[in-house]
């Protein structure tokens, strides 16, 4: 994956230049899109740029033992990271205040998730930012996503949810946290911008370039076993992806990708 688009770091220096809402604090920005969106890299580049911190909703899943215990009360799926309910929206919330409130010499700890051990790593490992931001930049691919009616969920988008979820009880669990904790959390933002996939089909091709990237191979060298892989992996995601690139997201910004990730039309 290349660089982030200037114009897109652009406009999110123009958010953080309108201050918060609550003029309490740096300005809260989230920049949401569907999987290999370039969120996490246009985050990181703005809070390089113009001095605040980027964080992604990836570094505060739950932990591999509290995730073991939704999938035995919940519903099995809930092992697999990822969909809303899997995140520790409580941590994410006291790292978010700690941020706004440091003084100049203060140190707050940043979580960190290893995503080959599936698991959160230790406090001893987190990385440190010092002082206060001028930004708090949340990469997110669900935030602002809007929960979906009866008759939507009573229908599979996929295998999955026809083989694994028969009874529709995971996807409506799912839809339970977007519609209660995860519409809470994403109240408090001063924007979320909604980088727009051009359709769930080029999700598979950029989650792989993900990958490909990790393993330092070109895409075209990407083994077979891992696309497939990564195709069963963004099931799980495809619920709410769709509902979001078909509108049904609450976002301060749309910016529409092509299939090559680059942005149209930036408002000014």
């Amino acid at each position: 994956m290349g660089p982030a688009d200037p114009r897109l770091i652009d406009l999110l220096g123009r958010l953080i230049a309108r201050g918060s809402r609550t003029a309490v604090g740096p300005p809260l920005i989230a920049v949401v899109g569907a999987q290999g969106s370039g969120k996490t890299t246009l985050a990181r580049a703005a809070a390089e740029r113009f001095g605040g911190v980027q964080v992604s909703i990836d570094d505060v899943y739950l932990t591999r033992a509290r995730r073991e215990a939704m999938a035995e009360d919940v519903h099995p799926l809930f092992l697999t990271r990822g969909p809303p309910g899997t995140h520790d929206l409580r941590l994410l919330n006291r790292l978010i205040k700690a941020l706004s409130t440091a003084r100049p010499d203060d140190k707050v700890l940043i979580p960190d998730f290893d995503k080959r051990a599936d698991d959160r790593r230790p406090i001893r490992d987190w990385r440190i930012f010092e002082g206060r931001p001028s930004a708090i930049l949340i990469d997110a691919w669900c935030l602002g996503a809007l929960p979906e009616d009866e008759a939507a969920l009573a229908v599979p988008v996929n295998a999955l949810e026809s083989d694994r979820d028969a009874d529709g009880s995971w996807r409506r669990a799912v839809n339970g946290f977007v519609a209660g904790p995860y519409a809470g959390f994403v109240a408090q933002f001063d924007a979320v911008v909604f980088l727009k996939a051009p359709g769930f089909e080029v999700v598979l091709d950029w989650r792989s370039q993900q990958e490909a990237d990790l393993l330092d191979v070109r895409l075209r060298d990407l083994p077979d076993e891992e696309r497939r892989r990564l195709a069963d992996f963004i099931q799980y995601f495809e619920r709410v992806t769709r509902r979001m690139l078909d509108g049904g997201v609450k976002a301060d910004v749309v910016v529409p990708l092509d299939r090559h990730r680059r942005p149209g039309s930036i408002p000014a």
